[in-house]
């Protein structure tokens, strides 16, 4: 029987702030027609559904705006909504009105029932949505949360006779819920900014003429036209034209960057002085700056331990708090008597003890941290990478393409011995570049690419076999080929590896990676190779000191002299050359085991098995890298070993951020109920300090959505 075929869809909704709402979501949808599999993203305001596709999307939508979640028309309507549009600010000023015309009635001498009536009024309306999601967390999710205590409080107030009191509750802690959802908003509008960066037009050539069509019909394989001063609708290679391009949005890159044909652009980017004519690679929804905003979004969903851990202890808190003050308010009376006293310091107490601040000090600080990397060409997958980063002790680099540019020349061609079929050097750089034409490796292309520049075409094979960390073998000629790095040569040689360690000696001394050709019985030739260490390496590695690294390790499978002349050079602590890919993933562990975390950074997919083993594995160089974008665990979206050093250093000020918001909070709930069961603190002023500690650690919180390291 075959399979239903599925389809799936994202909404971007309003009013999705917190997790209670994303429960209200779940279960308003469970049941829907087709749908399969629903996951909801509170941080960022969306959800995603895989449906069966006979369903309707439209259906979806519906029932979503009955919910009280209707989907928004466009993403890029990212601006932060208005006071009058916002129905948690309307209740909150509603309940502030009717507070503020209660406590005016009462001190002008109006009858004491009005004034009641009036903050009664103010207690329901101040307490409509968390008074509701109270309820609906306990009925439905079994779970006493924060806005149950506050509730709880509110009524307990106002049954003591404290109306005043409990209607100034219910407004401030209503503040503070519009509050929250207005930061949430003001978190993802930075990040969905980015999508301000792409034109919402885009000018395609179609049947012969030109025509301006929404950026999102584009279609992979058009062709647009950018001129001079405007961004790129989507991802695409260059068809004609020169010029040179500010990706600084996409990688973070400060300097233009220099573009011609065939060169990859990505959406976003700012083009200079030319006309360019250019080939989309991508549809809108998929192009480098949608794929950014999806997995960032996705991202802050990702928590990290610590913020784990407030979770658990919340669960647990908020029921202890909550029955420790019906202890207080019962057994100390009966104990000790006056009822009334009792009851109304076991109410304060109960708001005292709220943990909102605690609960909120660590998600804000991510949330925000992440979506600022991000604006800065790093994309951190979640709040434990980011924990992870922060406590970085050791920086473990692959040399080709990351501490080097990637791109080695060729600068020898050596012929060892002429044999049939390999009869000069020409014939021998044919053979090498014949085997290492669908090799991804950058030594590979570096010989295809001399080949082709010296007008040589590669001869033809015929069984290739890629060999993991010694290089490719294929079938010429009737027997095998073998191209590899010397120390593979020497496990096949033997003895006979002798003869050519001369010539192989000498350039490993200049630095030069080698590269032989043979078969099972000898080496036919050499070809050397070089590359270029980075400019900005030696900077590199000198701020990974000053933001508290304090062990750098190349980890390469090039020879022993290359690999130590470039470290060297850029000032590297330590070299472990000549490594298989199985033996980096080794030393990755080893160097876990004495520095406790460490970060292993390549240039995409061949380092991922080390990349893998690290407590933190960082891609560089990944704009445009789909596969690189989705397995690392930190994307640097640039070719810019400086980013590293960035990353740490925000990791570590989030860090320092949320220490100082869990300080505060622990420090203020222990004031407060303190004076809670002490009798020096009433409920009005427990209420607005509790309040304002809230408002402090989002404050605080928000700092890094301006950090600039």
């Amino acid at each position: 029987m075959r399979a239903e075929p599925v389809k799936k869809i994202e909404f971007h909704v309003e009013n999705l702030d917190c997790e209670s709402e994303a429960n209200a979501i779940r279960r308003g949808l469970a049941g829907a027609p087709g749908l399969l599999e629903l996951t909801v993203y509170p941080k960022a305001g969306k959800l995603s559904i895989t449906y069966a596709a006979a369903a309707s999307p439209a259906s979806f939508s519906d029932r979503l705006r009955t919910l009280g979640y209707p989907p928004r028309k466009d993403l890029r309507d990212h601006r932060l909504p208005k006071p009058w549009e916002n129905a948690k600010v309307l209740t909150a000023g509603g309940s502030g009105i009717l507070l503020a015309v209660g406590w005016i009635l009462g001190a002008a001498g109006a009858p004491d029932l009005l004034s009641i009536v009036l903050y009664l009024a103010a207690i329901l309306v101040g307490g409509w949505f968390f008074g509701r999601e109270a309820i609906e967390e306990l009925v439905f999710e079994r779970e006493i949360g924060i806005e149950l205590l506050m509730s709880v409080a509110a009524v307990a107030a106002a049954v003591l006779g404290q109306f005043a009191e409990a209607a100034t509750l219910a407004f401030l802690y209503s503040i503070s819920e519009a509050a929250e959802g207005y930061t949430e908003e003001k978190t993802r509008s930075a990040v969905r900014a980015l999508m301000d960066l792409t034109p919402r037009v885009a000018l395609v050539r179609r049947e012969g003429r030109e025509q301006e069509i929404p950026a999102e019909q584009l279609r992979v394989g058009d062709i647009f036209i950018v001129r001079p001063g405007q961004s790129l609708a989507t991802d695409g290679e260059i068809v004609s034209g020169e010029s040179s391009v500010n990706q600084a949005p996409v990688t973070g890159e400060s300097l233009p960057v220099g573009k011609g044909p065939q060169d990859t652009v990505f959406a976003g980017s700012i083009n200079g002085e030319g006309l360019l004519e250019i080939r989309a690679t991508k549809v809108f929804a998929e192009n480098t700056i949608s794929r950014i905003i999806k997995l960032v979004e996705e991202a802050q969903e990702r928590k990290g331990a610590s913020q784990r851990f407030i979770e658990r202890f919340g669960a647990w808190y908020s029921p202890a708090v909550l029955a420790l003050g019906a202890l207080i308010g019962v057994l100390t009376p009966a104990l000790v008597g006056d009822w009334h006293t009792w009851l109304v310091r076991a109410t304060i107490f109960i708001v005292a003890a709220a943990p909102c601040a605690l609960v909120i000090s660590i998600p804000i600080t991510m949330v925000a941290a992440l979506g600022t990397a991000a604006r800065r060409g790093v994309l951190i997958k979640g709040g434990i990478y980011m924990e992870e980063l922060a406590r970085i002790t050791a920086v473990a680099l692959d040399k080709t393409g990351t501490v080097t540019v990637g791109k080695p020349e060729v600068t020898d061609v050596i012929l060892l011995q002429p044999l049939p079929g390999v009869g000069d050097r020409i014939a021998l750089l044919a053979l090498a570049a014949g085997i290492e034409a669908d090799s991804e490796h950058p030594l590979a292309r570096a010989i295809v690419h001399h080949a082709r520049k010296q007008g040589i075409k590669p001869v033809e094979i015929a069984e290739f076999r890629a060999l993991t960390g010694a290089g490719a073998s294929a079938r010429f000629a009737g027997g095998r080929v073998f191209v590899g790095n010397p120390r593979s040569f020497q496990e096949r040689l033997g003895p006979k590896f002798g003869a050519v360690t001369d010539p192989v000696d000498r350039l490993e001394r200049e630095a030069k990676t080698i590269v032989l050709i043979g078969d099972e019985a000898s080496a036919w030739g050499i070809i050397a190779l070089s590359d270029t260490i980075r400019a900005d390496a030696a900077q590199a590695i000198t701020a990974l000191r000053s933001a508290g690294v304090g062990r750098v390790i190349m980890l390469t499978g090039d020879n022993e002299r290359s690999a130590r002349a470039i470290a060297h050079d850029a000032g590297i602590d330590e070299v472990h050359a000549g490594l298989t890919p199985e033996r980096k993933v080794e030393k990755v562990r080893e160097l876990a085991g004495t520095d406790g975390h460490v970060a292993m950074i390549g240039d995409g997919i061949n380092d991922a098995p080390a990349l893998a083993a690290a407590n933190v594995g960082i891609a560089m160089g990944a704009a445009g890298t789909d596969v690189v974008l989705e397995t690392a665990d930190v994307a640097l979206m640039a070719d810019d070993l400086v980013k590293l050093s960035y990353a740490i250093d925000l990791a570590r000020k989030a860090r320092t951020i949320t220490h100082q918001n869990l300080a505060l909070s622990a420090v203020l709930i222990g004031g407060l109920i303190v004076g809670a069961l002490s009798g020096l603190l009433s409920l009005p002023i427990v209420v607005v300090a509790h309040e304002l500690s809230e408002l402090a650690v989002i404050a605080n919180g928000l700092r890094m959505l301006r950090t600039r390291t």
